[in-house]
């Protein structure tokens, strides 16, 4: 393909994209086919010879759109919100053209230098201490990784690291084989499946512990934890604060948590995937407090902050545990102005990484930060909409207090009866929920998802669930 037809090429395509997101509610909210729908549409093999981009344009709409859920649609409020913007789209577009593949600053000196200041601006807007800004000279730094699964696991590899280090020190003749099967790690037990699986990764023993009344971890549930297992003859030493759980958006107390981390000398990392981005506001900063006393901060602009996936922005203390538990520097890789400059590789599971602080600088600019608490506030505000609706009916109740921009709630009576709901719910096709369940109770989940919510979704949101809850009830 050549320059001019390039053109034409992406023209069509922008205004393809453009129209499809504008026009967005119009279309199915939850795709219908059923698996393996699209083998039997496609040839069998790959083409011989290049086809005209019409008929591939032709074929997206054809087959690639009926397969599709629409996370942007304002009647998704299934999971949480997946970011979308057009700064951002735009960004992309520029970051594949240029696609570098930015290991290393000598690799492409802009990719690595924008995604230390972008992180740093960041860290600002969301109110992290001086320790994690890079340019305040306390060593510690951000990072784009790309989920915070990647930055969970990167976290708990780096206070491994840190833990072998220091027994080592502290006993030279001890080996790794000597420690690694005694480590234990800890989270709540609603924390992301992928703390689970971090520590799977990392080849340590993870404890999920209970959480209180109001579905949070607590100081004194970890304290206990630790000094059992001490006794037991095991080594605590990293643990995973939760803000905003996904099963109910419940948040762990950081504050005692970090307490806790700091008197027995554990990792503390925070996972804020989803609700962090609500930071940008200060009046719910305030779930952040102790994260001065933290060693790794982590959440997803590409959740709720306007920046498209994947961009998962993760801060370090002290990034030098990360470091050295991956630095692999083969020859062909070192370069004569290493130091004075952030490496990424080091600081990531993967060797390459796209020129993700692209889509940040994009958005910063030409949204703006008043903008982006706006659209926070909105989403936040039009979650206890929904839940008013609720409360003034008799046949719902909450499940917890409305958190960030998710309502969990369920018909009064059994878990069976509200699996009926959802199913109901799902299957009227308008709107498209998933369900949850905490400490044995089986709970809707009503997310608002998309920066194209408004009041008026909200109302055929609450229609749909009115109707298919009379539905149900009406058949008990």
């Amino acid at each position: 393909m050549e320059f001019k037809q390039f053109k034409e090429f992406s023209t069509d395509m922008i205004d393809y994209v453009g129209n499809y997101l504008e026009n967005i509610r119009d279309r199915k909210v939850l795709s219908s086919v059923k698996p393996g729908y699209l083998r039997p549409l496609l040839p069998t093999e790959a083409p011989n010879d290049p086809e005209n981009w019409k008929d591939v344009m032709s074929d997206v709409e054809k087959l690639i759109m009926p397969g599709v859920t629409h996370w942007h649609s304002p009647r998704f409020h299934a999971y949480f919100p997946t970011a979308n913007s057009y700064p951002a789209i735009v960004a992309d577009i520029l970051s594949d053209s240029i696609a570098c593949i930015g290991f290393s600053w000598i690799s492409s000196p802009a990719c690595t230098e924008l995604e230390v200041v972008m992180m740093d601006w960041l860290a600002k807007m969301i109110g992290l201490p001086e320790i994690f800004l890079a340019s305040a000279g306390q060593g510690g730094g951000g990072v784009i990784q790309g989920t915070a699964s990647e930055a969970t696991l990167v976290a708990l590899l780096g206070a491994k690291a840190r833990i072998l280090q220091i027994m080592k020190q502290a006993d030279p003749k001890i080996v790794d084989a000597d420690i690694v099967p005694k480590l234990v790690a800890y989270s709540s037990e609603l924390s992301h499946s992928s703390v689970e699986r971090a520590g799977l990764l990392g080849g340590v023993l993870l404890r999920a512990l209970d959480t209180d009344s109001e579905h949070k971890l607590r100081g004194d549930t970890l304290r206990d934890a630790i000094a059992k297992d001490r006794a037991d003859g095991l080594i605590p030493f990293f643990v995973v604060a939760t803000l905003g759980t996904t099963s109910c958006c419940s948040f762990d107390r950081l504050d005692e948590i970090a307490e806790v981390g700091n008197a027995e000398s554990i990792w503390v990392h925070v996972d804020a995937a989803y609700a962090g981005s609500s930071f940008v506001c200060p009046e719910y900063r305030y779930y952040m407090k102790g994260v001065e006393l933290v060693d790794s901060f982590n959440f997803n602009p590409h959740k709720w902050l306007q920046v498209t996936f994947d961009c998962s922005a993760m801060w370090l203390r002290n990034p030098n545990y990360v470091i050295n538990a991956f630095n692999v520097d083969p020859l062909y890789l070192k370069h004569e102005l290493e130091g004075q400059m952030p490496d990424y590789r080091h600081w990531q599971i993967p060797l390459g990484r796209r020129f993700r602080s692209l889509k940040m600088w994009f958005v910063f600019r030409l949204i703006g930060v008043a903008n982006l608490q706006k659209s926070i506030r909105k989403d936040i505000n039009l979650a206890l909409e929904f839940a008013k609706r609720l409360e003034n009916d008799p046949n719902y109740e909450l499940f917890n207090e409305v958190s960030m921009g998710l309502v969990c709630f369920r018909l009064k009576g059994s878990n069976e009866l509200n699996e009926v709901l959802l199913k109901e719910i799902n299957e009227r096709g308008t709107v498209y929920m998933v369900p949850s369940k905490v400490k044995g109770t089986f709970f809707l989940r009503m997310a608002i998802c998309s920066r194209y919510t408004q009041i008026e979704d909200i109302d055929v949101t609450w229609n749909e669930v009115n109707e298919a809850g009379k539905t149900v009830l009406s058949k008990q």
